[in-house]
């Protein structure tokens, strides 16, 4: 007897791109025939993952900005404060600090409750100027995420469960850094691909030996056969 397919939450970048950060084109096989909710769980702004649910033809059910932003059933809620992170950021190249993007900064453009900063970053600075204005920095591997402390992708995935009536033990995560840990905690079931970092391999149920896109295929493959 087969069981019901289960939802899934999965990170972007690390788990459904391959070594060299571009989206492996077997994520659209495997995710269009995927007969159960997909999430995208994200550290990109609002408007990536839902570009990229667009493209694969998937509901538009996102989690983004590390959980700032949530999109499920038509519905947005925001849980990041934008404007106290922009006074932030504003504040750290005031004092010398560099946000590292470039005249046209695509990375923040549409970020809607945080701010990310390149990882060349004066660290040291960037944390005292952030908790001066009651904010975190987070490191996702791929940049410096000042954003509104507990905002997080678990609770993006908490929120996304209760819009859609679901537990959220129901979903089955899968991720590669630390900022999917929360997700891992809050899901049934989790998997870090091998390329994950150090906290994401603690924290979920299981290692799967294939790195990228291609530990991402093994699990879903495992989890359609059950």
């Amino acid at each position: 007897m087969t069981t019901e397919t289960p939802p899934l939450a999965l990170d972007i970048d690390g788990t459904l791109t391959d070594g060299m950060g571009r989206l492996d084109p077997r994520a659209f096989e495997y995710l269009q025939a995927w007969d159960a909710t997909v999430v995208l769980a994200t550290g990109k702004a609002f408007p990536y993952p839902v570009s990229l649910s667009h493209y694969l033809g998937l509901e538009l059910t996102v989690i983004a900005e590390n959980g700032g932003v949530v999109l499920a059933d038509d519905t947005v809620s925001y849980q990041g404060d934008r404007e106290r992170a922009q006074a932030a950021a504003d504040a750290f190249v005031d004092r010398g600090g560099d946000i590292g993007w470039g005249s046209f900064d695509a990375i923040n453009e549409w970020r809607r409750t945080e701010i990310a900063v390149n990882r060349s970053a004066d660290e040291e600075l960037l944390r005292s100027v952030a908790a001066e204005f009651d904010l975190e920095v987070f490191d996702t591997g791929y940049a410096y995420h000042v954003k509104t402390p507990g905002v997080e992708k678990g609770t993006g995935l908490k929120a996304v469960a209760e819009t859609l009536g679901r537990d959220p033990r129901d979903f089955v995560a899968i991720g590669d850094s630390e900022n999917d840990v929360s997700t891992f905690d809050v899901a049934g079931r989790s998997f870090a691909v091998a390329n994950a970092d150090a906290a994401a391999k603690e924290a979920a149920d299981v290692v799967v030996e294939g790195s990228y896109f291609d530990g991402t295929a093994a699990v879903l493959e495992s989890l359609a056969g059950e």
